[in-house]
């Protein structure tokens, strides 16, 4: 038996300690062959040999690939396999088996990386509880070779993906807290000796990168959750509760940035992420409330957000549907408390407040995912009620110029016309919207972006916006005189007499298509589609469409929508005409 042959291999080395490259191959091959013939009961009962220890010790640790390899085949069960794991890692040196093992994770199979790592977890934690003073050191590494191989595993997008649980990353996330837990008791219970210390800076930089990977990713449903236990919503509760437990200070890791210096275990390339891993943070205290009861409830609102702005605009920068969700609920979260009409302009000189309402509107414009572009538009809502009239006033400004976009644009003029009527009422009041600075406001609002050749279907929220908002001015004026007439008059005439010459172009041109797509109807589909490639019809761009990519029946109701958007524009130009001329009657 394999046994027997390891028996005479040793037997001449119970003696001595001395062993040479040699000595080292001659009971590997005996012991592999062990294993490979399933002698575990009696490999077993030989590793357990009070006789054979000092030769265990020394060169059994060779063993644990095989063994390793083994205990994961799915064709069998072999108890007496990780037995002797269990009892290797209690004899061998705790270096050399802390080396093994961490090169058996690095080798992980992809296609069974949950396998393998949640197999290797106890046997990596049994040999760390063995170390003493490098106990921290080789906790550090141990978290950093598994995180790098649960950071490969898809993150379950719904509960039923997270239910189903097909690649293992729920298993380990739930392995890992485990793995950690003894550790992080270490370090609670002794406070101030060296080892707590590296202990707790080896969990603080494993707390963080999980923030990163892989919670950055998960969709979180409080609710649900509630309901039901979900191993990732449980795994972001316990990240955040470890942070507490070795005392790390939220508020100082999100808005004192701490984890900075030459003596942190966080290195240069892991310090890039770790504005990501604050943003988690952030979106898991103050969204999901998690760890929420340890937070210092001293901040005013208006800091919270200010703090935040980094983290939403990191957040909201990326393409993943996770991370812009979360954006904007972080965003939502840290602007609910605050007072309406309370942020002062000098805020909109910070870079953050110049940057998120960019990526706001970037995700209202660009983003093909519906429910994100309504959201965005609800944020963005929001975070405008928030400023006060001076900021508002600049914050409109800015867009007006900057936007390049009807929709967005049209959301402006919308709010300029709320503002006015609120200044109306005798309980808000806000020089802002009334006198010279509306007039200034609206001369650099109140105008067609390309003149004459103003593509005024393209831009017809726009337009029609303005012309409700000039109209509404000069009705408000007409009854309540408050002194901006004669400008208000200058810039509706100014804005109505270009408008009328670009409606006039327009429906010239858009007449003529029409008549020429009449007459067209009667050709075959083949043959108007190659003579419509010749004419100017082929390049009229209608919002994002091509008419000549339409069949006939759609530019023939495109061609008609639009002269019947010009005839509401040109009603809308005639009562505005009308306001002045009676008034001036």
């Amino acid at each position: 038996m394999a046994v027997n042959q390891l028996e005479d291999v040793v037997q001449r080395w119970r003696t001595t300690e001395d062993f040479k490259p040699e000595d080292h191959e001659l009971f590997l091959n005996a012991g592999h062959t062990c294993i490979a013939q399933g002698d575990y009961t009696q490999l077993l009962d030989f590793i357990k040999e009070e006789a054979n220890q000092h030769i265990v010790r020394s060169i059994g640790s060779g063993l644990l690939p095989a063994l390793v390899k083994e205990v994961l085949r799915k064709d069998r069960s072999p108890a007496n396999c990780q037995a002797i794991l269990n009892q290797l890692v209690q004899i061998c040196s705790v270096e050399e088996l802390l080396d093994i093992l961490l090169q058996q994770v690095e080798d992980t199979d992809p296609n069974a990386i949950a396998d393998t790592i949640t197999a290797l977890m106890p046997l990596i934690q049994s040999v760390l509880l063995r170390m003493s003073e490098s106990k921290a050191d080789g906790l550090a590494l141990a978290l950093d070779s598994l995180r790098k191989q649960i950071s490969k595993l898809p993150v379950p997008y719904t509960h039923k993906q997270e239910q189903e649980d097909v690649y293992g990353l729920c298993r380990c996330c739930t392995a890992v807290l485990t793995f950690v837990q003894p550790f992080v008791q270490e370090a609670k219970n002794q406070d101030t000796n060296s080892l707590a210390t590296k202990l707790r800076a080896a969990l603080l930089k494993f707390c963080m990168m999980s923030l990163r990977e892989p919670l950055l990713q998960v969709q979180l449903d409080r609710e649900a959750n509630m309901t039901e236990i979900s191993p990732l919503w449980n795994f972001a509760t316990e990240i955040m509760a470890i942070l507490d437990v070795i005392q790390q200070s939220l508020p100082k890791i999100l808005f004192y940035h701490p984890l900075r210096g030459k003596d942190d275990s966080i290195s240069n390339k892991d310090a890039f992420y770790l504005n990501e891993s604050r943003a988690c943070m952030a979106y898991l205290l103050f969204v999901q409330h998690i760890a929420i009861e340890v937070f210092p409830a001293v901040f005013s609102p208006v800091f919270v957000l200010q703090c935040n702005m980094e983290y939403i605009n990191l957040l909201l920068s990326r393409k993943d549907e996770s991370w812009i969700l979360k954006g904007l609920d972080l965003h939502v979260k840290s602007l609910e408390k605050v007072t309406d009409c309370s942020l002062p302009v000098a805020l909109l000189e910070l870079k953050p407040f110049h940057e998120v309402p960019k990526n706001l509107i970037t995700i209202m414009i660009d983003c093909p995912i519906q429910h994100l572009r309504g959201k965005s538009l609800v944020v963005f809502q929001l975070f405008i009620e928030k400023l006060n009239g001076e900021a508002k006033h600049t914050f409109f400004r800015r867009i007006m110029k900057t936007s390049h976009h009807a929709g967005v644009e049209s959301i402006i003029i919308k709010n300029i016309k709320n503002q006015v009527e609120r200044c109306r009422k005798s309980a808000y009041e806000d020089s802002w919207f009334e006198r010279t600075p509306l007039i200034s406001l609206l001369r650099d609002t109140l105008i067609l972006p390309q003149g004459h050749e103003t593509d005024l279907l393209h831009g017809m929220d726009r337009v029609m916006e303005s012309l409700n908002l000039l109209r509404y001015l000069l009705i408000q004026e007409r009854r309540f005189s408050t002194g901006i007439w004669t400008d208000l008059c200058h810039i509706a005439d100014s804005y109505t007499k270009l408008l009328r010459r670009c409606l006039s172009m327009s429906k010239s041109y858009y007449g003529t298509e029409l008549k020429r797509l009449k007459e067209d109807k009667k050709i075959k589909a083949k043959e108007f589609k190659e003579a419509s490639g010749k004419r100017s019809v082929q390049s009229l761009i209608v919002k994002t469409e091509t008419l000549g990519n339409m069949p006939c029946e759609a530019q023939d109701k495109v061609l008609q929508c639009a002269l019947v958007t010009y005839d509401l524009m040109e009603s809308l130009v005639v009562r505005i005409e009308e306001i002045i001329e009676d008034s001036q009657k």
